[in-house]
């Protein structure tokens, strides 16, 4: 799927997976102080117990989704797509993917080259790219990028989507996942966390 560019078409991706009460929900939400307390609060707690681990950033991703969609009374959803960093693609390339076959897959992580995300409303939550940023394997412009504008020890990200371009990240939606899909996640991230 292309990505997408504004909250409406987003809605529409939210409600084939979720619903369109899901997707109203989604839509009309905005995020308290209380609120935004809570998503630092529990990414700081998963982050203590989480594995670092190469390669693990849409577990990781995963893992804190489900914390907060149990915390939260706002609409939690997982989104793929693609990172930018001043419009320049450094996770995923903007293709079509065909997400339920991606994400269908049992077992673990996909093999994608793409980003994962989470989105309360219309505010993203990345708990993933500071990780990422700090791994041998990531792309250069995009390791300078977040040491330059966050420093080298942040453990998450959290901004209206918006707003996020005026740090120079760009998250371009193109699938949000499943129930199902984020069970199947979850379960890899469970046998990651618990070492099997």
């Amino acid at each position: 799927m292309p990505p997408v560019k504004d909250l409406a078409q987003l809605g529409q991706r939210v409600a084939a997976t979720h619903g369109w009460a899901t997707a109203k929900a989604f839509k009309a939400y905005a995020w308290t102080e209380a609120d935004q307390a809570r998503i630092a609060a529990t990414a700081a707690d998963l982050l203590k117990v989480f594995p670092r681990q190469a390669g693990s950033g849409m577990l990781l991703s995963t893992a804190l989704a489900v914390q907060l969609e149990r915390r939260l009374d706002a609409p939690v959803v997982l989104v793929a797509g693609t990172l930018s960093i001043d419009g320049m693609p450094v996770q995923g390339d903007r293709r079509p993917f065909d997400g339920p076959q991606i994400f269908g897959e049992v077992g673990g992580e996909p093999a994608w080259n793409g980003h994962l995300w989470i989105m309360v409303g219309a505010h993203v939550v990345d708990v993933a790219i500071f990780g990422l940023a700090r791994s041998a394997d990531c792309r250069p412009e995009l390791a300078r990028h977040v040491h330059s504008v966050f420093g080298p020890d942040k453990g998450l990200y959290a901004d209206e989507w918006r707003r996020s371009r005026r740090v120079g990240l760009e998250y371009e939606p193109q699938y949000v996942l499943s129930p199902e899909d984020v069970d199947r996640l979850m379960t890899a991230a469970y046998r990651l966390m618990s070492g099997d």
